[in-house]
């Protein structure tokens, strides 16, 4: 297995993955073709200076991903901050430690931009999710909140 970031040749894959699970099925579309918002919302992604998708590979296959984004921040003496979203291992991956070694890359990534802490949301019924992001000494310390506005 190895990391790298993604390309827009794996928007399809990427997608794959967030739709794969009970909650992305219900928010994701992977059809084909796949709906251009995905490839504007890469390109936006890419072109967004300290945003980037993370992706665990094996041979040719895309098997886990995260969005990682470094953000500049003023509060905590301006400590700048790296937060984990759309985190997906493959099914078929799971239980073999690749969504441990993606977050231990997403780690290093972020020690190595100088962020000071590595901060993540989940939803709430992702129960198992919750246990795995504990193990890795991630500390439950705020609630988080969304408002959806479409």
């Amino acid at each position: 297995m190895e990391f790298r970031m993604a390309r827009k040749s794996d928007v399809k894959e990427i997608v794959r993955l967030l739709a794969d699970d009970e909650l992305g099925s219900k928010r994701e579309k992977y059809e084909d073709p796949l709906p251009e918002a995905y490839y504007n919302a890469f390109t936006a992604i890419e072109n967004q200076d300290g945003n980037q998708i993370l992706l665990a590979i094996d041979g040719e296959n895309v098997i886990g991903c995260m969005q990682l984004t470094f953000i500049p921040g003023l509060a905590r003496l301006g400590m700048k901050r790296a937060q984990i979203e759309g985190v997906r291992v493959d099914k078929n991956y799971r239980g073999k430690k690749i969504g441990e070694a993606l977050f231990r890359e997403a780690i290093t990534l972020s020690k190595s931009e100088g962020c000071g802490l590595v901060q993540l949301t989940t939803d709430k019924d992702r129960i198992d999710a919750h246990r795995f992001y504990d193990k890795l000494g991630f500390i439950s310390s705020h609630e988080g909140m969304k408002l959806i506005l479409n």
